[in-house]
């Protein structure tokens, strides 16, 4: 710990411009009086010269002044007001121990003043020790008042800028939290869009590759809808980075009015879809449920889209008072983690490439890569998470060669 704190150039100015007019004036005086008020002059000036840069060598000069005031007889002089300030920066600038030296010296520091009063000022024989007691004690509690209220202040001061160091440091807590939310929301919703527009592509493009020599018109319609899937998840990514740019930025998210959307993109990708939808119910939605609704219907579909079989995915969501229910279920391999095959096998439009040199990122959001290592991902993480920021739930099942995600997802109506 360093014996000297850091201070601000000015506050230093301030309090060597303090020590100086006081050392000036007294030195003044000291004039008429004597060198040694001159030099209890210097030790005060001194004291107040490194109160803020060093509490504790101000309190050291300051207690060996009133030693050397107290050996030479000198009354008390006007310099000695200097010690209220002394006693206040102990508390409100000082470390721990300096603090409580300098409480320990408001006692000590009072005693002794009324002591040396008493012993210098009393000299009649006929004084009797109830009568120095009657003039020790006011004269005590009077310097035990002064030293403790200055020591009191700065203690206060002291509480003070603790509880504002406290709450700046609970504020930029706060402030760290919502930023890693806004960073994971931000990641789930890049990853939804990402991972289930790049499925789409690379299952049209590997189609259109197969079907260009024997269908070149299957081909064109795979290439527009590779450039409307890809138009799609750019104006999404640049809303995400519009987010992350502007902090306040709320860009347009998807809504129940999608659904159709995603639908057909995921038929255009040569899945077969069977949608059992209820009607929306009366009156509006909650904006955080039907982005949960389509964020985790959206991810469900891609992971039906990169490891189904090609069989048709049943999609199913119903409206229940106080609640909506939506399940997506297909056929899957023994595990979505592992490959497939090891041949380049076309299923119509799909032609989705397998074997061990894909990259694939299973229905728990693991991937392998080249040589087999598992990583985490967003997938199942982030649909869990998306139901369980709007309240609700999700279950993901794998038994029998089928894969299902099941979420169940509380709303009301919003007034």
């Amino acid at each position: 710990m360093s014996f000297f704190r850091p201070i601000g150039p000015i506050r230093l100015g301030i309090d060597i411009a303090m020590a100086v007019v006081l050392l000036a004036v007294a030195w003044y005086a000291a004039l008429y009086s004597g060198g040694a008020e001159a030099l209890i002059a210097v030790f005060m000036a001194a004291a107040l010269a490194v109160r803020r840069l060093s509490p504790g060598l101000s309190l050291g000069i300051a207690w060996l002044g009133a030693i050397v005031q107290m050996s030479l007889g000198l009354p008390p002089l006007a310099v000695d007001f200097a010690i209220f300030g002394v006693l206040y920066v102990t508390a409100a600038y000082g470390s721990r121990l300096i603090m409580w030296i300098g409480l320990a010296s408001t006692g000590v520091g009072a005693m002794t003043v009324a002591g040396y009063l008493i012993a210098t000022t009393t000299t009649s024989p006929w004084y009797r020790p109830i009568d120095l007691l009657m003039d020790a004690v006011p004269t005590g509690l009077a310097a035990l008042f002064g030293f403790g209220l200055s020591w009191t202040a700065g203690a206060l001061v002291r509480a003070l800028r603790r509880a504002d160091d406290n709450s700046r440091a609970q504020e930029r807590a706060e402030s760290d939290a919502v930023a890693e939310h806004e960073r994971g929301r931000i990641a789930r919703d890049m990853h939804d869009v990402v991972a289930h527009s790049l499925a789409v592509v690379v299952a049209q493009a590997n189609g259109a590759r197969y079907a260009a020599k024997t269908d070149p018109q299957i081909a064109t319609d795979a290439l527009a809808t590779i450039s409307q899937t890809a138009g799609s998840a750019l104006a999404d990514v640049r809303v995400l980075l519009a987010q992350l740019r502007h902090r306040e930025a709320d860009g347009p998210q998807p809504t129940l009015a999608d659904l159709d959307a995603l639908f057909a993109q995921v038929r255009q990708a040569g899945v077969t879809l069977a949608v059992d939808i209820d009607p929306a119910p009366r009156g509006d939605v909650p904006a955080a449920v039907q982005l949960a609704v389509y964020r985790i219907l959206q991810e469900a579909l891609t992971n039906a889209l990169r490891h189904g079989d090609g069989g048709t995915v049943d999609v199913r969501l119903a409206w229940h008072p106080g609640s909506v229910a939506l399940a997506v279920d297909n056929a899957a391999s023994a595990s979505p983690l592992e490959p497939r095959g090891s041949q380049l096998e076309p299923r119509g439009i799909l032609a989705e490439p397998r074997g061990p040199q894909l990259d694939r990122r299973g229905a728990h959001g693991d991937s392998r890569g080249e040589e087999g290592s598992r990583t985490t991902g967003h997938g199942i993480i982030g649909m869990r998470e998306r139901a369980q920021l709007a309240g609700g739930t999700l279950e993901v099942e794998h038994a029998d060669g089928r894969f299902a995600v099941r979420a169940q997802i509380p709303w009301k109506e919003e007034a």
